[in-house]
């Protein structure tokens, strides 16, 4: 049993220690702030995302560095995901990529307004945070590809900025769709070209947007993609 003095004396060096370890770890974030932010590079663009962001509520909808509402998606690190090329494309008209599925709303940016909003995501990308958000653990079985394809000519500009923010090729690209690796044995030219020209058509409710190529573009990329065996 403490007496009042004793009492008095723990209560004050308790206070003063958790004090003085509360303040120094204060400084010691502060102090590394500007590095892990990397300030250096909140540029006019950047700012004028993050006063795009903000004014439209996108946190209403999204999260960033775990701030925000869990209704769509979290963007942090959506620009090394998907790519700036497929960023664009969806913030232009959500719809015609998802007919009938998204519900992101339209917002009818300028140019120049997608190009600051995606400024500022890059940079919140860049921020180190601890490894935060993790990266899942688990997979879709879907991604996984037991063959690799060969292919002596580089993939289509087109497919490199969109097709391989979902897709894999050879190990690389993203996880939400198949890989393709072998897409080119399992079907032919004609299915192929229809199903990037509508998939919803093919296969009605599948996650596959409908992206907004000419038929040039289309034809490069089917013809790219038969190949791959």
């Amino acid at each position: 049993m403490l007496s009042k003095s004793q009492a008095r004396l723990f209560f004050l060096v308790g206070t003063f220690l958790f004090s003085a370890v509360f303040l120094g770890l204060t400084w010691d974030t502060m102090r590394q702030m500007s590095k892990r932010t990397n300030a250096q590079n909140l540029s006019a663009e950047v700012k004028a995302g993050k006063h795009i962001w903000e004014t439209n509520n996108c946190m209403g909808c999204h999260t960033l560095l775990g701030e925000g509402a869990y209704y769509a998606p979290d963007l942090t690190k959506i620009v090394k995901q998907k790519g700036k090329t497929y960023l664009k494309t969806f913030l232009t008209d959500p719809q015609a990529m998802y007919p009938g599925q998204r519900k992101m709303i339209q917002y009818n940016f300028t140019e120049e307004q997608k190009d600051n909003v995606l400024a500022f995501l890059e940079w919140v990308g860049n921020i180190d945070t601890n490894g935060w958000p993790p990266e899942p653990n688990i997979k879709p079985p879907a991604t996984e590809s037991t063959v690799s394809s060969k292919v002596s000519e580089p993939p289509p500009e087109k497919f490199a900025q969109l097709c391989t923010a979902c897709h894999k090729l050879n190990g690389k690209g993203g996880v939400v769709g198949p890989a393709l690796d072998g897409v080119g044995s399992k079907y032919d030219l004609a299915y192929l070209d229809k199903w990037i020209k509508d998939p919803q058509l093919v296969k009605p409710g599948t996650a596959m947007p409908q992206m907004p190529l000419t038929d040039a573009e289309r034809e490069e990329i089917v013809t790219f993609l038969i190949k791959l065996k």
